[in-house]
């Protein structure tokens, strides 16, 4: 019988939310010169360059907490069911956000998408504290990067609802 090596559900842990931002990516390349940049964005909107950095460490950090939850409670068991339950919801609804925006071109459900991910991310962190503080402190900047994408998905949303 062949053990796992102690380090690989770490790395697992740690990288999984990369998949959907890996997946979402493509659409996201391929729909940025063609339709993100004919829509009318605050002068507040960060540059494209700076998204995937971001994204990449707030997924970083985020995996990691979700090792750290996993660990702390032993595994998957009763225990983990709610705190790993709500970070797997906030991982679909994360990674739904780019089909629907960028794919779709849905710009007003992309904002439910990203307030439905905001409230379970803060579920999410909620459920994490008392099992392990580190993990709750590594969802806060993911967290406050959310309220910047809502606000910025709803300013990019009204001021070009009649964009088709």
């Amino acid at each position: 019988m062949e053990v796992v090596p102690a380090w690989a559900p770490a790395v697992g842990f740690t990288l999984l939310p990369h998949a959907g931002g890996f997946l979402g990516s493509n659409i996201t390349k391929r729909e940025i010169p063609t339709w993100y940049e004919t829509l009318q964005k605050p002068s507040w909107c960060p540059p494209n360059w700076v998204f995937a950095p971001v994204w990449g460490t707030l997924y970083t950090s985020m995996g990691y907490g979700s090792y750290l939850v996993w660990k702390e409670l032993g595994g998957f068991n009763e225990k983990s069911v709610v705190p790993l339950g709500l970070y797997a919801g906030n991982l679909a609804l994360n990674w739904a956000w780019t089909p629907i925006f960028f794919g779709a071109h849905k710009m007003g459900w992309g904002l439910v998408t990203l307030l439905l991910t905001t409230g379970t991310a803060a579920a999410t962190t909620a459920s994490w504290y008392n099992i392990n503080k580190t993990a709750a402190y590594l969802m806060v900047p993911y967290l406050a990067w959310l309220s910047l994408a809502s606000a910025l998905n709803y300013r990019v949303w009204k001021d070009n609802r009649n964009k088709k």
